[in-house]
């Protein structure tokens, strides 16, 4: 037996059993895109760009609005640092789950179904559903605030409305993968467009913005800072983001051998790590917007979207500003379904081996997002959403522990990895990062107890 075959074989996986070495993760769509075996290198490329993108979305939902939001407009550029270091973590962590994913031919929620106890993995489930419930409620909450601002559908028929989306992104999967990858990318294109006319309007201070980037040591001492920090730190590296980036890699219908994944982990780090980068502009883009107009103005608490969209264009003196947030916040909330509909799918079905219709699995989770919002907008208002928005962020940051500690774990050792297992310096930095985001988070909680 070669050392390739020990990486990816199903006994070197305490719990795996033939069904859970037989069934692919996304079996329908998985290796269905070709992938060229030699020629220009821009090719290979091109065939292996677009699951980074599709990971990217999560990376601007609408939940990164709030965050970014509230964060320009209290502490101006400051928090420019956090997002920086998020990103670049989340660039560390991603890399790690394609490899995961290109290895071992599983993706993160089938390896810990096969390699912990079945209470540990069923904990790990239920705090992976109680981060996709998170993000979708943040995609609930942006894109009815989009539909209100754009066309005046109230906020609670706006939450009712994005129900509907299930059935989008089944007609796209059943057009092929790479349908749903051009859907997702040309949103983008999108909101990255519409964040460029307002960044050239704004004109910041080039020192100043530079400046947000040098972390500072008040982030941490000052509670209110720390609670923005760190939702900005859920919104921007999220959990399922994870689940899905070591399922979707698989897609792509490279050779599995040695030569093969070793190639395909390469153009799979570079395919997720130009897109992040472009996740980096668009959530710096939104801080430095709101800190340059709203900041810098003495609009000190604008934390609500539907306030951003209402004072953009006047203090921008661009009477197009206002409508081009909404249009980049509509296409934010839009794109984030797709992710979060595929990622609920791989879960599922990893944890569980449990299989429902694609639009039964969206409208349960959807559902179960849609019915806060509804409660919430009923009794306090919009005012009520923004701080559910923001709340969510929090939870997704708390639930990250559970995805990052398993995920380092699996891509050390070097019996489930084989010659693919991460080297040692890499090793270091990712249990670096996971301390961090445990530590973190325990000082949130800690503050959040103590008022």
């Amino acid at each position: 037996m070669s050392k390739a075959d020990v990486a990816v074989s199903p006994a070197a996986w305490r719990c795996a059993g033939p069904e859970g070495a037989a069934r692919p993760s996304l079996p329908e769509v998985h290796a269905s895109v070709a992938v060229p075996q030699g020629g220009l290198w821009l090719r290979r490329l091109l065939a292996f760009t677009g699951p980074g993108y599709m990971v990217s979305v999560g990376y601007m939902d609408p939940g990164n609005w709030a965050t970014d939001l509230a964060g320009g407009s209290q502490f101006g550029y400051t928090l420019l640092a956090v997002i920086m270091l998020s990103n670049l973590m989340a660039i560390l962590l991603q890399s790690l789950a394609a490899r995961l994913g290109i290895v071992t031919g599983r993706d993160l929620a089938q390896a810990c179904r096969d390699h912990y106890p079945r209470p540990v993995s069923l904990m790990l489930w239920i705090a992976c559903e109680a981060a996709i419930i998170a993000c979708d409620l943040a995609e609930v909450i942006g894109t009815a605030i989009a539909l209100n601002l754009l066309f005046g559908i109230p906020l609670i028929g706006g939450a009712l409305i994005t129900a509907l989306d299930a059935f989008l992104v089944l007609l796209l999967m059943k057009r092929g993968f790479r349908y749903l990858e051009a859907f997702v990318v040309a949103l983008l294109t999108i909101i990255a467009g519409c964040f460029a006319v307002q960044i050239a309007a704004a004109a910041p201070p080039v020192a100043a913005v530079l400046g947000g980037f040098v972390p500072s040591a008040e982030i941490v001492t000052n509670p209110a800072m720390l609670y923005v920090a760190i939702g900005i730190l859920g919104a921007t590296v999220m959990p399922h983001n994870l689940y899905l980036h070591s399922s979707i890699v698989q897609t792509r219908a490279y050779p599995r051998t040695d030569d093969g994944r070793r190639d395909a982990i390469r153009w799979a780090t570079l395919d997720s790590t130009i897109a992040l980068m472009l996740a980096l502009f668009v959530n710096a883009a939104i801080l430095i917007v709101a800190a340059a107009v709203f900041h810098g103005s003495g609009h000190t608490e604008v934390a609500e979207i539907g306030q951003a969209f209402e004072l953009l264009s006047p203090l921008l003196g661009l009477g197009i500003a206002s409508t081009l947030f909404a249009v980049a916040l509509l296409a934010s909330g839009l794109n984030s379904t797709v992710t979060a509909t595929l990622a609920g799918q791989i879960v599922m079905e990893g944890f569980l081996r449990l299989r429902l219709p694609h639009w039964a699995r969206r409208l349960l989770t959807r559902g179960l997002a849609i019915i806060p919002v509804v409660v919430v907008t009923a009794l306090y208002g919009e005012r009520g959403t923004a701080q559910l928005l923001v709340f969510s962020q929090v939870v997704l940051s708390m639930q990250l522990p559970f995805a990052v500690i398993p995920l380092v774990r699996m891509v050390t050792d070097r019996g489930k990895m084989g010659r693919f297992a991460i080297p040692g310096w890499v090793a270091a930095l990712s249990w670096v990062v996971a301390a961090v985001i445990v530590v973190l988070n325990l000082k949130l909680l800690a503050d959040t107890l103590a008022g």
